[in-house]
């Protein structure tokens, strides 16, 4: 039985919960838990992986689909990119065939499914030529709106399964010599048969090495990897957008006995602009101006990414009128050039009046006539209509 929190629980949130409201919930909790917050402090640390594997499965409507029908077991390994939270094998509901019998049957890496057809078909058997292949990870980084616009590199810190450093990865001490595991004969799985299936499952005595070791490293246990702290730089390409996930080759556990190096996924997180809203590559920013300016006209300075920009504002605008700025948006992140800066004006009338600005509009607006207001006019006539009709 699985020992991992409901998702849900995880993020504070009910499981009919609209994807905005799963999002808010995950940035909050992860702005509090997130390491560079906490340093040091071990369990936020777990928190926050823990906030990121909710998060990772909630977010995307099939693996959500798939984790409220089958709860954890949706994410069972057997192959399709890394699992929630970090960690290889599966992490997408049932892309494969080989996910509905892991689900249902138990097992690792895959081995039910070509097991079956090594039994029926041939093929297959023999030692492993080579040691298996370390996990992916998985690392949420957060970056400011600026920072993605421009693009930027950053320095992660993660703990990771590395090669052991007193063995090299072997797994053995100085002088100690390997066999062949008895229990498996070096295939690294053991068959169970389970009425008209024959299902395979890590070895238990040699863990899925197909090997074992005279004398093995007291530093790892025999297992070629240790608990070590990383460091590597990611380059944050210009435009990247949010919940963008970044491939690190090599950066992820190493393979038990000198096994190859599964990837880092950086995926990246986005803060919001307190002034700018993101359309693709276009921003969005509303400019409130006076309604003197917008009836006469004049020009106005707006904010940019890159400092300000003057927009002219015809006599006459009405509120919410959309202007753009060509150029003036976000770098494409595959290089196709920029986008826009859309400018949507609010026109904004005045709150508080001195006398003699109340006395000046008053005399506005005895002079003023139906022609001033085409649009209430309009209105007005469709309403007359609609009333002698009746």
């Amino acid at each position: 039985m699985s020992t991992k929190r409901d998702y849900y629980e995880v993020l504070g949130v009910e499981r009919g919960a609209a994807a905005e409201d799963i999002k808010k919930a995950y940035r909050k909790l992860a702005i509090k838990y997130h390491p560079d917050k906490n340093p040091g402090d071990h369990t936020a640390e777990e928190k926050f992986k823990e906030l990121g594997e909710a998060y990772e499965a909630l977010s995307d409507p099939q693996k959500r689909a798939a984790y409220d029908r089958f709860g954890h077991a949706a994410f069972a390994p057997g192959g399709g990119g890394p699992r929630p939270g970090g960690g290889g094998g599966g992490g997408g509901g049932f892309h494969d065939p080989r996910d509905i019998f892991e689900t249902v049957f138990g097992g690792g890496g895959g081995g039910i499914f070509e097991n079956i057809f090594e039994q029926a078909f041939g093929g297959g058997g023999g030692e492993r030529s080579t040691p298996g292949r370390g996990n992916d990870l998985r690392y949420d980084l957060e970056v400011e709106f600026e920072e993605a616009a421009k693009g930027i590199e950053k320095e992660v810190a993660f703990n990771v399964l590395d090669t052991c450093e007193e063995c090299h990865g072997r797994g053995g001490a100085a002088g100690s010599k390997t066999e062949t595991c008895s229990t498996c004969h070096g295939r690294g799985q053991v068959a169970h048969s389970r009425g008209f299936f024959t299902v395979a499952s890590t070895c238990p005595r040699c863990n899925g090495a197909g090997q074992m070791i005279s004398n093995p490293c007291k530093k790892c246990g025999g297992e070629g990897r240790t608990q070590q702290r990383r460091k590597i730089k990611i380059k944050i390409p210009a435009g990247i957008d949010d919940g963008s996930r970044l491939r690190s080759s090599g950066h992820g556990e190493a393979g038990i006995r000198g096994g190859p190096h599964g990837d880092l996924y950086v995926v990246v997180r986005v803060k919001e602009h307190e002034i700018f809203v993101r359309q693709d590559d276009d921003l969005l920013c509303e400019m409130p101006i006076g309604f003197t300016t917008a009836a006469l006209g004049g020009e106005i300075e707006v904010p940019t990414l890159h400092g300000s920009a003057r927009l002219k504002i015809p006599a006459g605008t009405q509120y919410g009128t959309m202007f753009r700025l060509r150029g003036q948006g976000l770098p494409n992140v595959h290089g196709h050039g920029l986008g826009d800066l859309l400018v949507r004006v609010l026109v904004e009338v005045p709150s508080k009046l001195t006398r003699p600005l109340r006395d000046k509009l008053e005399e506005f607006a005895k002079l003023a006539n139906n022609e001033a207001y085409p649009q209430r006019q309009s209105f007005l006539d469709k309403a007359r209509r609609f009333f002698s009709s009746r």
